[in-house]
């Protein structure tokens, strides 16, 4: 589970963080009035990433309004990105989101060390299981095939930023037991392992559930982007991965040229 937040999340005083005083006679909404003022204050850079507000509790003795107005503020600046709720620890200035590759296999260890953050990735699961029929026909082999079975949950400066839930044809990964992947990510040594013939990429929102949540530290109602990615060698599938990446975390881009658009 995701620590006290740290380097890309430090955790500010709370006397640099507070919300003006809001007019209970306005015909603007509470909620809205909060939602102004904080956001006035991420845009003029008084509040910067990383930054952590004061607690629901606290805002709400101070205001004097109830603790449903500022639940939805805050859910909703959530929602629009501004902000980063961490299960269990409190309310964040959000930094920008990372952006992940819709095309490119990219490794997520690299991307965050990169961008002068922390690094660390805990496993969950690391065994080889028998398939069953939905898992059988992704992979392309029979129901009760023996295949690895990894699941990981990566950290940017201590906070869950993806997981990670992949299944390997044993036949390319001879070594899966005796990897420590704390140290190096699956995507890396898979590529250092064969070159992909080919992939596939879908691309769906979704609301994590309990687990999810919990693994990444959100709350089960928060949306979430998953990537499910599938890759052939020699026409055998040879990885099937669901990356789920909290949606104000993460987002997913891609750039290419469009020359083949435009051929006649």
């Amino acid at each position: 589970m995701a620590k006290q937040p740290s380097r890309g999340m430090t955790t500010q005083t709370q006397a640099n963080t507070e919300v003006g005083n809001i007019k209970k006679r306005s015909a603007l909404p509470l909620y809205q009035q909060i939602k102004s003022d904080v956001r006035n204050k991420i845009d003029s850079n008084q509040w910067l990433p990383g930054q952590q507000l004061p607690s629901e509790n606290v805002l709400v003795e101070k205001l004097g309004v109830s603790r449903m107005t500022i639940h939805r503020a805050l859910r909703e600046l959530t929602n629009e990105g501004l902000l980063n709720r961490v299960h269990g620890i409190g309310t964040f200035v959000a930094t920008p989101p990372r952006h992940a590759s819709l095309i490119r296999l990219q490794n997520i260890a690299e991307e965050v060390q990169q961008s002068g953050s922390e690094y660390r990735c805990s496993v969950l699961k690391q065994k080889y299981v028998q398939v069953k029929t939905t898992d059988a026909i992704e992979m392309g082999v029979s129901e009760g095939t023996l295949l690895c079975h990894l699941k990981v949950v990566h950290f940017q400066d201590d906070v869950a930023i993806q997981l990670e839930d992949r299944l390997i044809h044993p036949d390319y990964i001879p070594e899966f037991d005796s990897t420590d992947f704390t140290l190096r990510t699956a995507t890396d040594y898979l590529v250092s392992l064969f070159k992909p013939d080919e992939m596939e990429h879908i691309v769906r929102a979704v609301v994590p559930g309990k687990r999810t949540a919990r693994v990444l530290a959100i709350e089960p109602n928060d949306p979430c982007i998953e990537l499910t990615r599938r890759t052939w060698k020699d026409n055998r599938v040879v990885t099937r991965v669901v990356l789920t990446y909290p949606g104000s975390r993460y987002d997913l881009r891609e750039r290419y040229l469009t020359e083949e658009f435009s051929k006649k």
